[in-house]
Protein backbone atom coordinates (compact mmCIF):
# COMPACT_ATOMS: atom_id res chain seq x y z
CA UNK A 1 0.00 0.00 0.00
CA UNK A 2 1.43 3.41 -1.04
CA UNK A 3 0.58 6.75 0.98
CA UNK A 4 0.29 10.00 -0.86
CA UNK A 5 0.65 13.29 1.35
CA UNK A 6 0.13 16.43 -0.81
CA UNK A 7 1.17 19.74 0.84
CA UNK A 8 1.54 23.70 -0.32
CA UNK A 9 -2.34 24.65 -0.66
CA UNK A 10 -3.52 28.03 0.28
CA UNK A 11 -4.66 30.76 -1.11
CA UNK A 12 -3.40 33.20 -3.33
CA UNK A 13 -4.29 36.83 -5.45
CA UNK A 14 -4.47 35.97 -9.53
CA UNK A 15 -1.74 36.12 -10.82
CA UNK A 16 0.87 34.40 -8.00
CA UNK A 17 2.35 31.18 -7.77
CA UNK A 18 2.23 28.04 -5.27
CA UNK A 19 4.20 24.97 -5.57
CA UNK A 20 2.50 21.31 -4.17
CA UNK A 21 4.05 18.82 -3.40
CA UNK A 22 3.17 14.63 -3.34
CA UNK A 23 5.29 12.59 -0.81
CA UNK A 24 5.07 8.97 -1.48
CA UNK A 25 5.57 6.20 1.24
CA UNK A 26 6.87 4.11 -1.36
CA UNK A 27 8.98 4.37 -4.29
CA UNK A 28 7.02 6.44 -7.19
CA UNK A 29 10.29 5.10 -9.50
CA UNK A 30 7.73 1.97 -9.19
CA UNK A 31 4.41 3.41 -10.54
CA UNK A 32 3.83 3.38 -13.89
CA UNK A 33 2.01 6.94 -13.76
CA UNK A 34 2.14 9.75 -11.26
CA UNK A 35 -0.26 13.05 -11.81
CA UNK A 36 -2.15 15.52 -10.19
CA UNK A 37 -5.56 16.16 -10.63
CA UNK A 38 -7.84 19.05 -8.81
CA UNK A 39 -11.43 18.95 -8.16
CA UNK A 40 -13.24 22.40 -8.22
CA UNK A 41 -16.93 22.87 -6.28
CA UNK A 42 -19.62 21.19 -8.45
CA UNK A 43 -17.62 19.82 -10.73
CA UNK A 44 -16.00 16.46 -11.78
CA UNK A 45 -12.46 15.67 -10.48
CA UNK A 46 -10.21 16.66 -14.20
CA UNK A 47 -6.56 15.52 -14.73
CA UNK A 48 -4.19 18.74 -14.55
CA UNK A 49 -0.59 16.97 -15.32
CA UNK A 50 0.46 13.25 -15.79
CA UNK A 51 3.75 11.81 -15.65
CA UNK A 52 4.13 8.49 -16.81
CA UNK A 53 7.34 6.13 -16.16
CA UNK A 54 10.05 6.83 -18.54
CA UNK A 55 8.00 9.41 -20.41
CA UNK A 56 7.30 13.31 -20.29
CA UNK A 57 4.94 15.29 -18.65
CA UNK A 58 2.14 16.31 -20.27
CA UNK A 59 -1.01 18.55 -19.20
CA UNK A 60 -4.40 19.68 -19.50
CA UNK A 61 -4.90 22.91 -22.01
CA UNK A 62 -6.17 24.97 -19.61
CA UNK A 63 -2.88 24.86 -17.15
CA UNK A 64 -0.09 24.26 -20.09
CA UNK A 65 2.34 27.30 -20.08
CA UNK A 66 1.50 28.06 -16.59
CA UNK A 67 2.02 24.67 -14.80
CA UNK A 68 5.07 22.27 -14.18
CA UNK A 69 5.10 19.07 -12.45
CA UNK A 70 8.53 18.11 -11.57
CA UNK A 71 9.64 15.12 -9.71
CA UNK A 72 12.62 13.78 -7.69
CA UNK A 73 12.66 9.78 -7.29
CA UNK A 74 15.10 9.89 -4.87
CA UNK A 75 12.88 11.84 -2.57
CA UNK A 76 10.13 9.57 -3.74
CA UNK A 77 8.36 13.34 -4.44
CA UNK A 78 6.66 15.02 -7.25
CA UNK A 79 6.01 18.54 -7.27
CA UNK A 80 3.09 20.80 -9.48
CA UNK A 81 4.51 24.60 -9.84
CA UNK A 82 1.82 26.74 -10.53
CA UNK A 83 2.44 30.02 -11.91
CA UNK A 84 -0.43 32.51 -13.13
CA UNK A 85 -2.94 31.47 -11.51
CA UNK A 86 -6.78 32.18 -12.08
CA UNK A 87 -9.77 32.20 -9.91
CA UNK A 88 -10.43 29.05 -12.26
CA UNK A 89 -7.49 27.13 -10.58
CA UNK A 90 -9.34 27.05 -7.87
CA UNK A 91 -9.97 23.52 -6.02
CA UNK A 92 -9.07 20.77 -4.43
CA UNK A 93 -5.86 19.16 -5.99
CA UNK A 94 -5.43 15.47 -5.16
CA UNK A 95 -2.16 13.74 -5.97
CA UNK A 96 -2.53 10.36 -7.91
CA UNK A 97 -0.22 7.37 -8.78
CA UNK A 98 -1.00 3.86 -10.12
CA UNK A 99 0.85 0.59 -11.28
CA UNK A 100 0.08 -2.74 -12.77
CA UNK A 101 1.10 -5.98 -10.85
CA UNK A 102 0.06 -9.47 -12.10
CA UNK A 103 -2.16 -7.67 -14.38
CA UNK A 104 -4.18 -5.73 -11.84
CA UNK A 105 -4.09 -1.70 -11.95
CA UNK A 106 -3.48 -0.33 -8.36
CA UNK A 107 -4.68 3.05 -7.97
CA UNK A 108 -3.48 5.68 -5.01
CA UNK A 109 -4.93 9.11 -3.72
CA UNK A 110 -3.29 11.60 -1.35
CA UNK A 111 -5.74 13.41 1.13
CA UNK A 112 -5.79 16.57 -1.22
CA UNK A 113 -4.74 20.02 -0.73
CA UNK A 114 -6.99 23.09 -0.89
CA UNK A 115 -6.13 25.71 -3.89
CA UNK A 116 -8.12 29.19 -3.73
CA UNK A 117 -6.98 31.87 -6.01
CA UNK A 118 -9.55 35.22 -5.40
CA UNK A 119 -8.72 38.59 -4.96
Amino acid sequence: QVQLVESGGGSVQPGGSLRLSCVASGSIFSMNNMGWYRQAPGKQRELVASWPNGGDANYADSVKGRFTMSRDDAKNTVYLQMNSLKPEDTGVYYCNAWRYSDYKRFTYWGQGTQVTVSS
